[in-house]
């Protein structure tokens, strides 16, 4: 009697564990750990910079981040996907992207749905300024040395006072992203962020931006209109915390809107790229940035040159304020993760002091 008891015990685990691995089998969920460390050694010195620094920093060309992303069939078409990624400063193991109080998945932190009808995507996630912008500058994302996102997205805290153009951040929280289904290379991404303060819906950011990518052929665009610091207030004479900018007494900018235009042009012996955008705000206040670029493949990696131009105009700054910033470098694939680059950037702020930067660095992605 015992014999048998053990075997209907025996078979009864068995049956148990091959139910516990056939079940992720079957929904064929994967889960993913992924991120990128970029760490340069540099000798920086911006436009209105008193001296210049010798540093060790991270996110030359990418800022470092970690996380986890993952996806799970769920049948007709239709997957599940999530991402919970997290920026850190690999020079000193600190997290987020600079000090102060950024979340943990301060990168991305959404769930979703992806089908037929295209994909949405609920939590913290991209803004509508984002892809465009990094996309169709030779340097990308680099916050450091793209001179395109150093003008749209970072803010100087230096003599010069230089405050970003847009507002708003890169990434929204709160946020619900519709994405379309592919049509013969054209996709659009419609973006909404909620203020979350009740009786008040004036709060909200709306946005959206198009990509085109056809053979040599690629274009994009995007429009959005935020709350220039939401969800917080701004009084009379105060400073707006997400670009810096001071205001003279009695002017409070409450809203910004933003446009672009973008195009890339791949000759196979150089890919060119132009951009063009405008900000402007509920008082007088307004930028227009020109940037031109190329990417020339030189050996197991490519020449980077990259020029952008800011005009800053309107009663709020009073006399027109002009920022030409140039990058050239050189970036080398040691293989398809890991690629070492060595920039130079020229940068130059009405009535501030030239800045010259140059740095040497390594990405590994993972």
């Amino acid at each position: 009697m015992y014999p048998a008891k053990n075997r209907l015990r025996k078979l009864q685990v068995a049956a148990a564990f091959g139910a516990a691995v056939a079940l992720p089998a079957m929904a064929q969920t994967s889960v993913q750990v992924t991120g990128l460390v970029d760490t340069y050694v540099g000798s920086m010195k911006y436009s209105g910079d008193s001296g210049r620094t010798s540093v060790v920093n991270s996110g030359g060309l990418t800022t470092s981040w970690i996380g986890f992303k993952g996806t799970e069939d769920l049948g007709g078409g239709l997957s599940a996907k999530f991402n919970l990624t997290s920026f850190f400063r690999a020079d000193t193991g600190q997290t987020g992207r600079f000090d102060g109080n950024e979340t943990m998945f301060s990168r991305d932190a959404n769930v979703g749905l992806v089908g037929g009808f295209g994909a949405v995507s609920l939590g913290r996630d991209l803004a509508p300024n984002f892809l465009p912008s990094i996309l169709f500058n030779p340097f990308g994302d680099s916050f450091q040395l793209s001179p395109l996102i150093l003008h749209l997205d970072v803010p100087w805290f230096n003599a010069s006072g230089w405050t970003s153009s847009l507002a708003g951040d890169t990434g929204w929280s709160n946020e619900v992203i519709y994405t379309t289904p592919d049509f013969a290379g054209l996709k659009a991404n419609f973006h909404y962020q909620f203020g979350e303060q009740a009786g008040n819906t004036g709060k909200n950011n709306v946005g959206a931006n198009v990509l085109y990518f056809h053979g040599p052929l690629a274009l994009s665009a995007y429009y959005q209109r935020v709350k220039v610091n939401n969800p917080l207030e701004l009084s009379p004479g105060n400073v707006q915390p997400s670009t810096n900018i001071p205001l003279p007494s009695g002017m409070v900018a409450a809203r910004q809107s933003a446009w672009f235009l973008g195009a890339t042009y791949d000759f196979t012996v150089a890919k060119l790229f132009a951009t063009y955008d405008q900000t402007s705000h509920d008082i007088d206040l307004k930028d227009k940035t020109l940037q031109l670029g190329t990417s020339i493949p030189l050996g197991q990696g490519a020449v980077l040159a990259s020029w952008a131009n800011t005009k800053r105009s309107g009663a709020a700054v009073g006399e027109s304020l002009k920022r030409n910033t140039a990058s050239l470098g050189y970036d080398y694939n040691m293989s398809k993760r890991t690629d070492l680059y060595v920039i130079y950037m020229y940068d130059k702020i009405t009535e501030q002091t030239v800045g010259n930067s140059i740095a040497f660095g390594i990405r590994h992605r993972f």
